[in-house]
């Protein structure tokens, strides 16, 4: 592991990191982080309303060259960055030259023993567990995180949750994990588990407190949350799909016992339960919680009854949600990208391209073509990045055939043109 990122931040460190473009300049390298440190930033809502960031400390696992902690060091009082590489950590230094309380150490890849137990508020990590090839590595830090967080602090990480197995594993591409791995882990790691969203797509993330050894013994069914409203949880509104990217739930209640988790919910809708994704939001002021779940498959439509049950026994009242039938799906081209320059938008820099697509829903490559001014684009790779929302990304070649500057590309599902797409061809890591 050691020597392999060594050579990729030796290499081109920003690329393997952020895996947008190669040889990107500083700045188009940290706006990578694009929407992460907010990601990280809203686990504040976890802790009480009097905490202050600038009194915590925060633990980054794989951190890189520092794309993170710049900004987050604008927030927390202390962050602490480790990663396997000496060479990513040196980048990290000097990224992190003129900010007292941001450091980076070098780790031996499966552990934090440099680390006193209860010495952090926060231990978070992005896009580093995927390149795990070992299940125990992961499991291992997971272990040390509940070891340095203090009681009552948050760790915030993402796994390879893509189904079935891969061709192979290395220090690249690694392990994949099933939600229910996750929530046995925590159950017997005694976290509270409180999000776990991404099932079957590459970034699988979690969310958990450490609580005290033993809390999971010790936990019993706690009766009197009210549901004060349901509604959807991706746009708020008052009604539910009963299928698609927007078939899920928000349940809000009041009273809902601390001890609440994903792994000890579940969400009754019409005599059906299912298991919520998230759990939290404990809001003091209110006393308000969130729970969101995604609803069952094939749901009646209609005003369904609703209602919260921990460890299998009902803690709330019925509220009602409203289910109505799931919209026609509208297959979409998104954008198209270079291949392997992500940043480099519709300009192919490498000869290979990436069509962005939503709402396709079961197709294969099969059901694809794609052109080029009439050129057909052989080699077509269908992947799918999430199957809620239909998104999948189809990778072509575009042949040597077609010369430089500007084209006209156009794909077909199933003999239906999307609308065509301006692309230019461009010399391989063409200065910009």
């Amino acid at each position: 592991m050691r020597e392999d990122w060594d050579c990729r931040a030796r290499e081109d460190a920003h690329y393997y990191v952020a895996f947008s473009r190669r040889h990107q300049t500083a700045e188009e390298f940290f706006a990578t982080a694009g929407e992460v440190p907010e990601a990280v930033k809203i686990e504040l809502r976890q802790f009480p309303a009097s905490t202050d960031p600038q009194e915590m400390a925060v633990l980054e696992i794989g951190c890189g060259p520092g794309r993170l902690m710049v900004p987050l060091s604008r927030l927390f009082g202390r962050i602490t960055g480790v990663d396997v590489s000496p060479e990513m950590v040196e980048l990290a230094r000097r990224n992190l030259q003129g900010i007292p309380h941001a450091r980076a150490e070098v780790t031996s890849g499966s552990d934090l023993l440099a680390f006193e137990d209860e010495s952090f508020d926060l231990c978070y990590s992005y896009a580093v567990f995927q390149h795990s090839p070992t299940r125990e590595v992961i499991f291992n830090y997971l272990r040390e995180a509940w070891r340095v967080l203090k009681v009552g602090g948050i760790l915030k990480c993402q796994f390879n949750g893509l189904p079935g197995a891969p061709k192979k594993t290395d220090t690249w591409s690694g392990v994949r994990f099933r939600p229910e791995e996750i929530r046995e882990f925590c159950r017997k790691q005694d976290f509270q588990l409180l999000l776990l969203d991404g099932e079957n797509t590459l970034n699988m993330w979690m969310t958990a407190r450490k609580q005290p050894a033993g809390w999971g013994r010790s936990l019993e069914p706690v009766p009197g949350a009210q549901l004060l409203r349901v509604t959807n949880a991706r746009t708020s509104d008052a009604v539910v799909s009963a299928g698609g990217p927007f078939s899920c739930a928000s349940l809000w209640a009041e009273n809902l016992t601390g001890s609440a988790d994903i792994n000890n919910l579940e969400v009754e809708i019409a005599d059906r339960r299912v298991l919520p994704f998230y759990a939290g939001g404990f809001y003091p002021a209110k006393s308000l919680s969130q729970v969101n779940a995604f609803l069952p498959d094939n749901p009646p439509t209609g005003l369904l009854q609703v209602r919260l049950r921990m460890l299998g026994r009902p803690i709330s009242n019925f509220a009602l949600l409203r289910v109505i039938p799931r919209p026609p799906a509208v297959p979409r081209l998104m954008r198209v990208t270079d291949g392997i320059n992500l940043i480099s938008a519709a300009r192919i820099e490498t000869r290979s391209l990436k069509v962005h697509l939503e709402e396709i829903v079961d197709a294969s490559t099969a059901d694809f073509s794609a052109d080029v001014d009439g050129v057909s684009l052989a080699n077509l790779d269908l992947f799918c990045a999430d199957p809620r929302s239909g998104y999948y990304v189809l990778d072509a070649r575009v042949p040597d055939e077609i010369p430089q500057g500007h084209h006209v590309l156009t794909v077909r599902l199933s003999g239906r043109a999307f609308r065509p797409v301006e692309i230019v061809i461009a010399d391989t890591e063409l200065p910009r």
